[in-house]
């Protein structure tokens, strides 16, 4: 699972440079610092929260808002961060094209922030759920999916009580038509069934982008499932991806 890479593994990006927003109540970007700088030998700078400039990143390069509890997940998870000084710049960021990618709370936060459709309500359980669950590759047309096959069911962790995606009917279509809805959660054969949701996301989504494809979310944290001594890389393809096919040279090792 999350081996069917498009683009042979030979080949290798001069360069992409990785932002890591660091909040109140950020838990995870150590685990991506680690993940895109130690181990897939990318740049990475942290960003402080009340930036108000990211003229050190060009559109070739990406923001990522790791996981965690922002401002102690009051109000709503992610409903706090929007007033972040870091997100009017991120907002423009975006719209001249540079890659923003949100995981776990991050996804939250994006979909609060308007910067993603849709919103994060309490899992139907009512429960944290903290486990591995499978999912599908719906599309490969994003540059986080583009160099996996369609149809690869990935095997990845997530941690949330708010993990259940929600839209209304007519954005559901919205997304469906835009061919916007990048993972479903499924079982092992790639069943995606209202039973094998871990969550009671709308649809079984599990991560989305926007229709210029160029901003992520999802609740799964592929940084935690991306080096051997985890037994468990089909996270990396995930972020191999988005540095293999992203607006950058890809030469020959």
């Amino acid at each position: 699972m999350g081996k069917n890479l498009l683009i042979a593994s030979s080949q290798i990006i001069k360069h992409m440079k990785f932002g890591i927003v660091i909040y109140p109540g950020a838990k995870k970007q150590a685990e991506m610092q680690r993940v895109l700088g130690t181990v897939m030998g990318q740049e990475v700078a942290n960003i402080h929260h009340q930036e108000t400039d990211l003229g050190n990143f060009t559109s070739n390069d990406c923001i990522v808002l790791p996981g965690g509890s922002s401002f102690g997940d009051y109000l709503r998870p992610g409903a706090l961060a929007t007033t972040m000084p870091v997100l009017s710049a991120i907002r423009d960021f975006a719209e001249a094209g540079g890659y923003v990618m949100g995981l776990g709370n991050g996804f939250q936060i994006l979909c609060e922030a308007g910067l993603l459709p849709g919103v994060l309500l309490q899992n139907d359980s009512a429960r944290f759920q903290c486990l591995t669950t499978y999912v599908k590759i719906i599309t490969s047309n994003s540059p986080i999916t583009a160099a996996i096959s369609p149809d690869e069911i990935l095997r990845l962790p997530i941690a949330h009580g708010f993990g259940r995606y929600f839209v209304d009917d007519s954005t559901l279509e919205d997304l469906e038509s835009h061919d916007q809805i990048l993972l479903k959660y499924c079982n092992e054969k790639g069943d995606t069934q209202l039973a094998h949701n871990p969550n009671g996301a709308r649809a079984n989504i599990a991560g989305i982008c926007n229709r210029e494809r160029n901003v992520f979310g999802m609740m799964p944290h592929p940084e935690r499932a991306a080096e051997t001594v985890l037994h468990n890389t089909d996270g990396r393809s995930l972020l191999e991806s988005l540095v293999r096919t992203a607006k950058t040279d890809i030469i020959n090792q």
